[in-house]
């Protein structure tokens, strides 16, 4: 048997490599389909709902840009027939796929055509503008001159950006989008074995995303891939990127990170080039196989930065920048603090980037050392926990960072696909600290994030500051490679399922809706489409009874018996000290908001219409959110002042 682990952090779904197919049959992908479904917390069989959502995810598997097929060629699978769903279920269960395979007879058809339009519109010249935003969230096109308007389009964006470098690069540009174009053809129409181990690999991956936004086929080559993800190591520059079509977005510096070390690049500078090779228009997993490599070595990047003249007029700035490569294994960005003045003593600001635990370090335990470091030198009066933008991690370190807060108690409950719930219990009454806390969040906290955060405030141990709701993402999986199987890769492909949802002490579970903050302190990325409630299939949000009095149900009696003793005494009660002054905390931060113009030049970007982040103009390079969450610690220090900590 395997070994199966669970982690809780949000890994981005969609990962595609350019390999060979899996070794699959129809059997096999049947027994592989219904592996997946036996272990979904909520889908069981291939049923009318998942057949229905099998047949947009296996089209969009195909045609994920919406520049091959038509609405017409595809509408009898995006709407079907009851007939239609009936014929594809039988046909499952005995190995048969004919549904699917006249799709991707249809999407061969749409490859020629797709070669016609393209010669027809080369050498063309492109000098109309065009919005990115129309590309936002597009539709399938009614028809062949829409299909080429929308090429079109795109091929202006591209080589708009192209147009940045020279002339020659530009020529060179325009092959290498055809040669990308191509190869990736080439993968749908070779040998006819080979087109059905295609098909039936797209297949897996369609059924995995029709039951939920987490659950994935992984082909060998990307099931490798995934893995490095896992370990977080790698070698390269340490930046998160975004692809705008027109060049590829900076999002995130890894702090410690080359990038971040350069002293030239910043989120929102756009990458057009690597090494003076231009990489508009190739795929996102090409463009950072062309950044990665050895530590040591050199990568030249050719980027853009937005910047607005005196006059108010927007205009690109183009510069070259030379970045070493180095290996990250993201310890830098795990974790980090600092400290704010007030009055005699300081505000500890703890900064967690993921929920981690190795040989050497954990979550829980670099934020007790950092505790204990800056109180032997200083008055702590109020703790700030950020975990903005921190994707999870470690479940049993989410269960650690929280008892470094509270006494005793249930942290989390998981319940599984079965309906059996388990009991995830602090057994540490020892609190590092029990003054006023504030746990600072965004809509990039997800998972780990959103249960610690929510455990807190469901005990009244903490108020959650920041963007009005996190990620929202309440469920948890398990992958059928371990880390340390890199050599035992399955050649039929490896996935990960969603298995059951997780829920804090309150029952509720932030599946969907995300952690609700108690403070809105609105940051630069709260009015992004970003989350659950934004992924195609989501599952719904869903709550069980409270437990803040455990009864020890998920327990051996033996067990039970052997912990209650010590356990029971020190039980993490809900309280009710720190309410009060909600209102207050609430009252005064709203008004300094309003009265910043700094944070009001902030808002009003953020709520444009076509809001893109690419646009969040340069606000002091302050920490709009950082700055105002210290402010509202400040005012929950003062009213506090005399008054007995937390029980």
């Amino acid at each position: 048997m395997r070994q199966i682990i669970i982690f809780i952090f949000l890994i981005i779904n969609g990962l595609q490599f350019a390999s060979r197919p899996p070794e699959l049959s129809g059997i096999d992908t049947v027994r592989k389909a219904k592996e997946i479904l036996k272990a979904h917390v909520k889908y069981k069989s291939f049923d009318e709902t998942v057949a229905k959502h099998t047949f947009i995810r296996f089209i969009e598997e195909l045609d994920p840009s919406k520049t091959y097929f038509t609405y017409e060629e595809i509408q009898a699978w995006d709407t079907p027939s009851s007939e239609r769903i009936q014929k594809t279920i039988n046909e499952f269960n005995k190995g048969s796929f004919s549904e699917f395979e006249q799709i991707y007879a249809l999407f061969l058809q749409a490859i020629e055509r797709r070669n016609e339009i393209e010669a027809s519109i080369k050498g063309k010249e492109f000098t109309e503008k065009v919005d990115k935003q129309e590309f936002k969230n597009v539709e399938w096109v009614r028809s062949k001159d829409e299909l080429i308007e929308r090429i079109e389009k795109i091929r202006t964006l591209q080589i708009e950006a192209a147009a940045k470098i020279d002339d020659e690069t530009k020529d060179r540009f325009i092959k290498r989008l055809e040669k990308r174009r191509l190869s990736r053809e080439q993968e749908f129409t070779g040998e006819s074995s080979t087109q059905k181990q295609h098909m039936l690999s797209h297949f897996l991956k369609a059924i995995a995303g029709a039951l939920d936004a987490h659950t994935a086929y992984f082909t060998p080559t990307e099931a490798d891939q995934f893995l490095m993800l896992v370990q977080q190591k790698l070698e390269g520059i340490g930046a998160q990127l975004r692809d705008d079509l027109n060049g590829f977005t900076l999002t995130r510096l890894i702090e410690g990170g080359p990038a971040i070390k350069s002293g030239v690049l910043k989120v929102g500078d756009r990458i057009i080039a690597v090494n003076h090779e231009p990489v508009v228009g190739l795929d996102i997993t090409e463009a950072v196989e062309l950044i990665k490599g050895p530590k040591g070595t050199k990568v030249t990047l050719t980027c853009l930065r937005e910047k607005e003249e005196q006059s108010g007029k927007k205009m690109q700035e183009k510069f070259v920048v030379d970045v070493v490569r180095d290996e990250l294994v993201l310890q830098e960005s795990r974790f980090e603090y600092d400290t704010f003045d007030v009055g005699d003593g300081v505000i500890l600001h703890l900064k967690l980037y993921s929920f981690y635990q190795d040989e050497t370090s954990s979550s829980a335990g670099d934020i007790k050392n950092a505790y204990e470091t800056v109180a032997a030198k200083h008055d702590v009066k109020g703790v700030i926990l950020d975990v903005r933008n921190n994707a999870g991690g470690f479940l049993s370190q989410a269960v650690a960072v929280s008892g470094l807060f509270i006494k005793n108690g249930i942290v989390c409950s998981v319940k599984d696909y079965a309906g059996a719930v388990q009991h995830l219990r602090n057994f540490d009454p020892n609190t590092m600290w029990d003054g006023p806390l504030l746990v600072l969040t965004n809509v990039g906290s997800a998972s780990a994030s959103e249960i610690i955060a929510q455990t807190l405030q469901d005990y009244g141990r903490a108020f959650i500051v920041g963007d009005p709701r996190t990620y929202g993402k309440g469920s948890y999986q398990t992958f059928t490679l371990g880390s340390m199987n890199t050599k035992k890769i399955n050649p039929k492909g490896e996935y990960k399922v969603t298995r059951g949802l997780y829920y804090t002490v309150s029952g509720k579970s932030p599946q969907f809706v995300g952690a609700k903050a108690d403070i809105s302190v609105p940051g630069e990325f709260s009015k992004l489409d970003v989350g659950e409630q934004f992924a195609k299939f989501a599952l719904p949000n869903e709550s069980i009874a409270p437990n803040f009095i455990d009864t020890y149900s998920d327990m051996h009696p033996f067990q039970r018996a052997r912990i209650q003793r010590s356990y029971s005494s020190n039980i993490q009660k809900k309280i009710t000290a720190f309410d009060p002054y909600l209102p207050k905390l609430q009252q005064n931060s709203e008004k300094r908001i309003a009265e910043n113009t700094n944070y009001q030049r902030l808002l009003t970007t953020i709520n444009e219409k076509n809001f893109d982040v690419d646009k969040i103009e340069d606000f002091g390079k302050n920490d709009l959110q950082l700055e105002e969450v210290v402010h509202i610690m400040k005012d929950f220090i003062a009213l506090t002042s005399g008054t007995k900590k937390a029980a």
